[in-house]
C-alpha cells in the first residue's frame, strides 16, 4: 500500500467513517475508496483537492510530500 492509501485510510478511520460513508460524502463509489486505499489507483487532481478539503489537510500531506508538521519529506 502506498503512502496515499495509508494516509487516506488513516484519515477516514480517524473520522470514524466507513468506505461507503466516505464515498457518499464525496459522491464517488465505495470501490474507488477501496482502490485508493489499497494503492491500486489514485484519484484525479480534483478529487485529491476535495479529499484534502474534507479532511482539512494539505494535498502535499495526502500525497506523501510532507509530514504532519508540514516539513517536506
Amino acid at each position: 500500500m502506498e503512502i496515499f492509501g495509508l494516509r487516506l485510510k488513516e484519515l477516514r478511520q480517524e473520522k470514524r467513517l466507513g468506505q461507503k460513508e466516505l464515498a457518499q460524502i464525496l459522491t464517488t463509489s465505495k470501490q474507488n475508496i477501496s482502490r485508493w486505499e489499497k494503492g491500486y489507483f489514485e484519484p484525479d487532481q480534483a478529487m485529491t483537492v476535495r479529499l484534502a478539503r474534507f479532511f482539512e489537510i494539505s494535498t502535499d500531506y495526502l500525497l506523501g510530500l510532507e509530514n504532519e508538521d508540514g516539513s517536506k519529506t
